[in-house]
């Protein structure tokens, strides 16, 4: 089946805000290259459990897209409509399994040297539709900070290295209460600027403090759910023909439900816990890369205006076979090494943030907890420098939003 053939009724299968989505633009979806329109129906599918920030884009594309007149159309999309599709991925059900559809289309597009063309045409695509969308102005600056070094007593080598030629670096911090400092500020800026999963709380480790004003994500509150996942994984892996590509493809399908989330949650919350664990690669076994990987996402998805990510000890290394099996239940921790994962993390967090709207106002604070260095990337403060005042982390993060 062609695009130009849809119905509103082919939508019948999608959840209720995607249905109505579907069926309101329709018209356009007809317009479109068989090329491109999966990769919107992906995302249009998933409408219902999408963050705001997420939901707001698609309205703006689709609502850019009814706008284009044929000949807009045609100039927009020349390159998806040059590319040539097999007979049998016109045939697949691409309006219900999208995602499916595009694991299948990179595949072919590769094999007939095509792969290139394509990314030439989303390039040209994505540009366009930047340049054509309204950009929203932020309420407040975006905020970001990381919390390393759990558990780990003295540590001589230098921290932040890679960020310090971005900001400049404290040796003197009070250390006292530091955590709870930076919690009050995160949720007094939450509670100022009120905005649905505007302001994260992430923790590697057991969560500090439980707060209505925040979105909370923790690596032991997910514990239940990262068993139930491993306990899938082996009994998958086992199977006779399985291989990795299947492997994914069966995880991407599993559903709150189906490792035990109670159906009276958050829905948008727990489907996003429930990707951090299908779609990351060691998130299930490792807290240090869970801490990482549900930053980016929380950034790259829900683009929040305050985001806390605290690390904790992770297991040490061990064969991944013994790793999947979770069979210790009290792991060896390896607090060193973890330091140094984070510190890693705390950088890929910053420029993560960087990547989003409003990056030249924003500040970021990375604090080694527990201890007296810390270092901040703000506008208001110079880059290369470092500072010897005494101060806590609530002047410190004073003069990082000042």
């Amino acid at each position: 089946m062609q695009p130009r053939d849809l119905q509103a009724d082919q939508f019948a299968g999608y959840p209720p805000e995607a249905r109505k989505l579907a069926a309101a633009n329709v018209k356009a979806f007809q317009q479109l290259p068989l090329s491109f329109l999966p990769g919107l129906l992906r995302e249009a599918i998933e409408y219902d459990y999408k963050f705001p920030a997420e939901r707001a884009a698609i309205d703006k594309e689709l609502t850019n897209l009814s706008s284009l007149s044929s000949s807009q159309i045609t100039e927009w999309f020349h390159g998806f409509a040059q590319l040539s599709l097999s007979s049998k991925l016109e045939h697949l059900d691409w309006v219900n399994r999208p995602a499916q559809f595009i694991e299948q289309e990179s595949a072919y597009l590769w094999t007939t040297h095509q792969l290139d063309a394509f990314s030439v045409a989303a390039t040209v695509y994505g540009d366009r539709l930047r340049a054509a969308v309204p950009v929203d102005k932020l309420p407040v600056a975006r905020l970001g900070i990381a919390v390393i070094g759990q558990g780990v007593a003295s540590y001589d080598s230098p921290l932040f290295r890679d960020l310090r030629a971005h900001g400049t670096y404290f040796s003197q911090i009070k250390a006292e209460n530091g955590l709870e400092l930076l919690l009050d500020a995160v949720e007094a800026r939450a509670k100022a600027h009120p905005i649905p999963y505007g302001h994260w709380y992430v923790d590697g480790g057991q969560a500090a403090r439980q707060s209505s004003a925040l979105t909370s994500v923790s690596y032991a509150a997910l514990q239940p759910v990262r068993d139930n996942l491993l306990k899938y994984m082996q009994t998958e892996i086992a199977r006779p023909g399985m291989g990795p590509e299947e492997l994914r493809t069966d995880l991407a399908r599993l559903l709150p439900a189906d490792l035990g989330m109670t159906k009276d949650g958050d829905a948008v919350l727990d489907r996003f816990q429930v990707r951090l664990f299908t779609e990351g690669s060691g998130t299930q076994i490792f807290s240090t890369t869970f801490a990482q990987w549900t930053t980016r996402e929380a950034l790259r998805r829900a683009q929040p205006l305050t985001l806390l990510a605290r690390f904790a000890p992770r297991q040490r290394q061990k064969p991944m076979n013994e790793l999947l099996s979770n069979t210790s239940p009290n792991p060896e921790l390896d607090p060193i090494g973890s330091l140094v994962d984070a510190d890693m993390g705390a950088y890929y967090h910053w420029i993560n943030q960087q990547r989003l709207l409003g990056a030249e106002r924003s500040s970021f604070l990375v604090w080694f907890e527990g201890h007296d260095q810390a270092l901040v990337v703000a506008p208001s403060l110079p880059r290369g420098a470092q500072s010897d005042s005494a101060m806590d982390l609530k002047r410190l993060l004073s003069l990082a939003i000042s």
